[in-house]
C-alpha cells in the first residue's frame, strides 16, 4: 500500500450476530481458510477461527443451548480493513438479509502527517475546550520500562459500557513498537467504535450511503461526539455551544472530509504462519496422527497442495528468505 499522506479512512472491527445461519454460508461470505477450534468463544460451545497475517482474527461462535442455529462473528482489523467497498456492503446487505444485527463496528480516522499531535488534544481538553456529552475522559500511557522512555499516549472519550467511544492514538508509534515495516505511513488515528444499536445504525448508514457520502456522514458523527472550540471549562452550556472551532479542529475535520476509504494489503508472513500452525493445531494434529499414523499426515499435505490459492504461492516464495521458524517445545 503507498500512501502519499493526507487523511484516511479504515473499517477497524466488525462483529455481528445472526439469529439463524449456516456455518458453511458464513465462511462462504467472508472467506479464507478457517478451522475447527478446542475451545467455545463468547459462550457458543462450537467455534472456529481464521487468522489472516500477523494480526487478522476471525471468531465465530455457533450450538449455544438456547438457540442452536444462532452465529456470532468477531473480524479484527486484520481482516477488515482489507475489504474494499463492494465487499464491506456485500457482507452488510447479506447479514441484513439474513435478519441479523451488527453488534460493533470501529471506523479508522487516519491524520496520516499527524497534523494535529495527541498532545494537542489532550491539552485541549485540560484547558476545557472540549464540548461533549460524554462526561468521561482518560488518558492512558504507555513507556518502556527498561529504557524509562515514554512510547505513546492514548486518549479515550466515553466508556467502555456505552454504545459509542472514541480513541485517539499515535497509530506511528503503535506499529513502530510491534515491528510493523510500513509504520512510517501511520501517523495520529481517531477510531470510533460502536456497539450494540449504535453499531447496527452506523452499519446500515454505511449500507444505505454512497461511499463519497461515507465522510460526511462519518465526520458529522466525530464532531457530535466531541467538539473543540474556543471556550473554557467554566463557561455556560450555551455559550461553549457558540463558540467558534478551534483553528487545529476546524482544519482536521474538513481534511477528514476529504479522506477515502484505504484497503489495507497486509502480507502475510512465512514465519506467521509457521507459528500459527504450531501454537494453534499441532495438538489436535499429534492426536489424529497418533492414532492414524504418519502416512494420514502425508496425505493431508499432499491434498492440501491441490487447493493452493494465489496467497499460498506468495507464501511459497518466501522459504528462501530470512532465518526459518524455528519450533520450540515447552
Amino acid at each position: 500500500m503507498t500512501v502519499s499522506g493526507g487523511f484516511t479512512q479504515t473499517i477497524d472491527w466488525l462483529a455481528f450476530t445472526l439469529p439463524k445461519a449456516e456455518v458453511a454460508d458464513v465462511i462462504a461470505l467472508i472467506g479464507g481458510d478457517w478451522f475447527q477450534s478446542e475451545t467455545g468463544f463468547r459462550g457458543y460451545p462450537v467455534a472456529q477461527l481464521m487468522t489472516e497475517g500477523k494480526t487478522g482474527v476471525g471468531k465465530l461462535g455457533t450450538g449455544a443451548p438456547r438457540n442452536p442455529k444462532e452465529v456470532h462473528v468477531d473480524l479484527s482489523a486484520g481482516i477488515v480493513s482489507q475489504w474494499d467497498e463492494t465487499k464491506l456492503k456485500t457482507v452488510l446487505a447479506w447479514i441484513f438479509a439474513q435478519k441479523g444485527h451488527v453488534t460493533r463496528i470501529d471506523v479508522a480516522l487516519d491524520d496520516r502527517e499527524a497534523s494535529v499531535a495527541v498532545e494537542t488534544v489532550r491539552l485541549a481538553v485540560e484547558a476545557g475546550q472540549l464540548v461533549s456529552r460524554s462526561k468521561q475522559f482518560k488518558v492512558i500511557q504507555a513507556s518502556n520500562h527498561r529504557e524509562g522512555t515514554r512510547t505513546g499516549e492514548t486518549l479515550y472519550f466515553g466508556s467502555r459500557e456505552s454504545q459509542s467511544m472514541l480513541r485517539v492514538y499515535d497509530k506511528r508509534l503503535e506499529l513502530q513498537a510491534k515491528g510493523r515495516e510500513d509504520a512510517a505511513l501511520y501517523g495520529v488515528r481517531w477510531e470510533l467504535e460502536f456497539k450494540q444499536d449504535r453499531a447496527q445504525a452506523c452499519a446500515k448508514a454505511l449500507l444505505t450511503l454512497d461511499p463519497e457520502d461515507w465522510r460526511a456522514f462519518l465526520v458529522g458523527v466525530l464532531r457530535s461526539y466531541v467538539d473543540f472550540r474556543e471556550t473554557t471549562r467554566e463557561a455556560e452550556s450555551y455559550e461553549k455551544y457558540r463558540a467558534p472551532l478551534v483553528g487545529w479542529w476546524k482544519a482536521l475535520t474538513e481534511g477528514f472530509m476529504r479522506c477515502r476509504l484505504v484497503v489495507e494489503r497486509i502480507q502475510q508472513r512465512l514465519d506467521d504462519v509457521a507459528a500459527w500452525l504450531a501454537n494453534a493445531i499441532s495438538p489436535m494434529l499429534a492426536v489424529v496422527v497418533a492414532c492414524r499414523g504418519d502416512q494420514f499426515l502425508f496425505e493431508m499435505i499432499y491434498a492440501g497442495t491441490k487447493r493452493w490459492t494465489q496467497k499460498h504461492y506468495a507464501l511459497l516464495k518466501q522459504r528462501k528468505r530470512g532465518t526459518p521458524y524455528v519450533l520450540r517445545v515447552s
